[in-house]
């Protein structure tokens, strides 16, 4: 059995990382379709921090706290939920409501701890996955042979990204800005582009053109990346650290018949969500229990250190994932 109530992270109001303080609320309840899950550890993500300041508002219905991705067990059920079992241990994906001792998501948006990986690691999967397989593979169409740039590459994200597409054979390059995150790059057997120090435009022209882009900057690189994709190239936008806004010559994309998309993943409807996940049991655990995919995490916090966690993220010198430890027993 499980409490009538629990600790969980709120936002007191939108604002700098100290706006994150413990409350107590119900436990949530499951609805139809839902799940309820003890939550061992939560991943901390980029949308959490633009939550927080007031830039990025839940979906309708959605739980008012943060936290997009969990691992956890497993103790409760809503009508209608065939595929799950009390006690099993998930990651999944969140609405919202992560940084708690307990969350619900859909039944369709967890999947079984890949083999291999602990519950810790598991907490650092859903959001990252579930972003970088439905824009690079599904959205960005990457296949094997092609030349991949990613931005932000030693990100929870750009980690991801860059093994995702070594596996399938692509040609990776991703910029960074220091030393030590260029050398987790190459770790990782792409080629590290140090953006303080070298422009990735002439980098990329001299190699052939990227054939696909993943940018989470914007901005100033909007035109940038628009300069270094071959043609028939795809850039894929997936946020806008420097803005969304930019003055872009179109000509460009004409002549070298360029696709230019995006897409958000919170959004999205349950059945989106879910189709996402099947693509992601079926060929991404596989890689993950293969070695070719695993997680990287930089640093732990306990929950009611969250906002040292967000300042971690708000600094940008971590290398990998940000995961919270809300069980507090090393699960």
């Amino acid at each position: 059995m499980f409490p009538d109530t629990m600790t969980a992270i709120q936002i007191a109001a939108p604002g700098a990382a100290d706006q994150l303080r413990a409350t107590t609320r119900p436990v949530p309840v499951p609805c139809h379709d839902q799940i309820l899950i003890r939550i061992a550890y939560a991943g901390v993500n980029r949308p959490d921090v633009l939550q927080r300041s007031g830039q990025y508002a839940p979906p309708p219905g959605a739980s008012d706290l943060p936290g997009l991705e969990a691992s956890g067990e497993i103790v409760g059920m809503g009508a209608g939920v065939t595929r799950w079992k009390k006690g099993e241990q998930v990651c999944a994906l969140l609405p919202g409501g992560g940084y708690a001792e307990y969350a619900v998501c859909h039944a369709d948006h967890a999947l079984r701890i890949p083999r291999g990986l602990a519950l810790r690691e598991g907490a650092c999967l859903p959001e990252t996955a579930f972003t970088v397989w439905s824009n690079v593979v599904q959205r960005g169409r990457l296949t094997g042979g092609e030349r991949f740039l990613v931005h932000g590459g030693t990100s929870g994200i750009g980690m991801m990204a860059i093994q995702i597409a070594r596996a399938l054979g692509a040609r990776v390059f991703a910029t960074a800005g220091s030393d030590d995150k260029c050398a987790a790059i190459r770790a990782l057997g792409a080629t590290a582009i140090n953006y303080r120090d070298q422009d990735f435009v002439k980098i990329l022209t001299e190699a052939g053109g990227a054939d696909l882009i993943l940018d989470m900057v914007g901005g100033s690189y909007i035109p940038r990346n628009i300069k270094s994709l071959a043609q028939d190239g795809r850039l894929v936008m997936i946020a806008f650290l420097e803005g969304p806004k930019v003055e872009l010559n179109f000509a460009q994309i004409m002549v070298n018949r360029l696709t230019v998309t995006g897409a958000t993943l919170r959004p999205q409807s349950d059945v989106a969500k879910a189709e996402i996940a099947d693509r992601l049991r079926k060929q991404l655990w596989p890689m993950i229990g293969a070695g070719a995919v695993g997680v990287t995490i930089d640093s732990e916090f306990p929950l009611a250190e969250a906002s040292e966690a967000h300042r971690r993220m708000e600094s940008s010198d971590h290398i990998g994932k940000i995961v919270l430890n809300v069980a507090g027993d090393g699960a």
